[in-house]
């Protein structure tokens, strides 16, 4: 099997780096899971979103532990983290910054920018489904473009940048959906389902004594974003690459003549198929290989692309899910 390489590759260098960063994340998901019980796939796709730079969405009911996954994930990688809690009356300015005149003891008037939370290496939005749209989109070019514009300035954010949001689901109270531009800028979908009977007693016995576990520092910015630029140098098989092609472009209206697009009102776009490509990479890196394979693509096709579809009225009229949708597309593809 041929592999695609980046012509400056050096393979003997992604080796050397591949086996450093393999020992770090190694005792990154220790640690981790020194602290979250229970929930190994969901870990481990919170590191693969990290990893591959981008956005991830964690989604589940209350209590699930969502906001100490981020909490957790911030201090082990040694990230600046900061939180916002999404409310229905959170505005623009609260997240992004503003300008505020001030006057100098000669009276000379001038504005000074007070950045707000966004700036931060690591950005928890919790609850990002409470806030109104008008809000949510506040998030649009950072998300995208790693810089934020106020008042015609722009404003370049902290590196690496990643924003991992918690959402309740849709159908609680309170709640607006998220526009689809903003769905799209998450990299992965997160879902969070209650822990199994085992994470659950050992949860009860460490986490109602006199001492809660403690989290540790491993990695630190710097060596998180060599580690992301590891995973982009990381060669991938034609056989992969095929494979994130044939799965994405098997659920687009218009582009498929499968009965699967038909059941569709829209599909993922050419993100989607980026994210693929990106995430596969990372999850072999956090596995301990070199090289992504089709195993990859199956275990990422629903966190990737469930997010960035919609199934059609009739569809869900005759019970049909998104999620119903990707996995007869992941059967018919690979």
């Amino acid at each position: 099997m041929s592999a695609i390489v980046q012509p400056e590759t050096n393979p003997e260098e992604i080796v050397r780096e591949a086996e450093e960063a393999v020992d770090l994340l190694g005792r990154v998901r220790a640690a981790v899971g020194r602290v979250i019980y229970g929930q190994d796939v969901v870990v481990e796709r919170a590191l693969t979103t990290l990893l591959s730079g981008g956005h991830g969405l964690v989604v589940g009911v209350p209590g699930l532990a969502k906001t100490k996954l981020v909490e957790t994930l911030g201090t082990v990688l040694g990230l600046e983290a900061r939180r916002i809690q999404f409310t229905p009356d959170l505005m623009p300015s609260d997240i992004l910054g503003a300008e505020v005149l001030e006057e100098s003891g000669e009276g000379r008037r001038a504005f000074r920018f007070i950045r707000g939370p966004i700036f931060a290496q690591l950005l928890m939005a919790d609850e990002i489904n409470r806030a109104s749209p008008r809000t949510q989109s506040a998030l649009l070019q950072a998300m995208q473009e790693q810089h934020v514009t106020i008042a015609g300035q722009r404003h370049d954010l902290p590196q690496p940048f990643h924003v991992l949001a918690t959402q309740n689901p849709l159908e609680q109270e309170g709640t607006y959906p998220l526009p689809e531009a903003q769905l799209d800028r998450f990299l992965m979908q997160i879902d969070i389902a209650y822990p199994g009977i085992e994470a659950e007693r050992r949860m009860l016995m460490e986490t109602t004594g006199a001492r809660d576990a403690e989290t540790e520092t491993v990695l630190d910015a710097e060596r998180l974003t060599r580690i992301q630029a590891l995973v982009r140098r990381m060669p991938v098989g034609e056989s992969v690459v095929e494979a994130i092609l044939k799965l994405v472009r098997s659920v687009r209206p218009g582009e498929s003549d499968t009965a699967l697009a038909e059941k569709l009102s829209w599909g993922p776009g050419p993100r989607a198929s980026q994210a693929l490509m990106l995430t596969v990479r990372a999850r072999a890196l956090l596995d301990g290989r070199l090289a992504p394979s089709l195993d990859d693509v199956d275990a990422l096709a629903m966190p990737i692309l469930q997010h960035r579809m919609a199934v059609t009225f009739a569809a869900r009229a005759e019970g049909t899910t998104v999620q119903d949708v990707i996995r007869s597309a992941q059967s018919e593809v690979l």
